[in-house]
Order: C-alpha cells, then structure tokens, then sequence
C-alpha cells in the first residue's frame, strides 16, 4: 500500500486519513446527568472527492447521502444512538462503510419495454368481449307490453 495514513473501515476497505475528519459533540438523548458532561456524540466528516471514487460509485454515494452532503462535497454522518465515545464512533465508521458498498454495488439493470405479442393482445380482446356479454345478461331490458 502506498505510505499515505490510511483509516481501516474493515472488510477491507480504508480510506485515505486526509479525507476524514472526526468531531467529539454532546450528544441528546440517553446518557443520564452524564450527556452534559461528555462529548460522546461523532460527527464523521467525509470528503467525497478526496476518497479517490471513480465517476460512478461517486455519483452513487451523492445520490445515497442526500441530505447528508454538504455544498461543499463533504459527507457529514452523525452517531449519538450509543452513551459511549467508542461505540459512536464504529458505528459511524460502520454506516459510512455500509454506504460505500452500496455506491460500489452495480445498479440494477433497467427494464426494456417490451410490446405484447399479438396472441397476447387477441386473448385480452377476447376476454373483455366475453365479460362484456356476461355484464349485458345482468343489465334490466324493459318490459314489452302485449
């Protein structure tokens, strides 16, 4: 690998360190008096464009972040689901992880319409003149008088 500092995400993946840049905030929600005291909320800050992609799994990780790109190409991914520092941090290391594979995998291939073949056609045709012609017996005819 080259000499670059590179951050492992696992499943073999790392990214360059550059790219990355970790924040330490208060977090909201569980954690008792502690949350005012401890910064165990993570902020992961991603730059899209110094990871390396290539134009398609790029384009792909915008259009799955969403939201959560900054005007500036920066991937923002806040974890603050757990009271400890570390566990919010590989879980954000786990859906930026998560995230990538997802923009790496192939997207699925579009469907070519197709045109009904004519037998198609003629037996839908058909059965619509066949439920027609049940739908008329039901209808009320008037009475002829005598």
């Amino acid at each position: 690998m080259d000499d670059v500092a590179r951050m492992d995400l696992g499943q073999g993946w790392s990214i360059p360190a550059a790219a990355v840049e970790e924040r330490f905030v208060r977090a909201s929600g569980p954690g008792g008096q502690n949350v005012n005291k401890v910064a165990s909320a993570v902020e992961l800050r991603v730059d899209v464009a110094a990871l390396g992609l290539v134009e398609g799994p790029r384009e792909r990780l915008v259009t799955l972040a969403g939201r959560r790109i900054s005007q500036e190409g920066v991937l923002v991914i806040a974890a603050q689901r757990f009271r400890t520092q570390e566990r919010n941090r590989s879980d954000a290391r786990e859906r930026l992880l998560e995230l990538l594979l997802r923009a790496h995998a192939p997207p699925p291939p579009v469907r070519r319409m197709t045109k009904p073949s004519r037998a198609k056609v003629a037996a839908r045709l058909d059965e619509k003149t066949r439920r027609g012609a049940v739908k008329a017996t039901r209808r009320a005819r008037p009475q002829m008088d005598d």
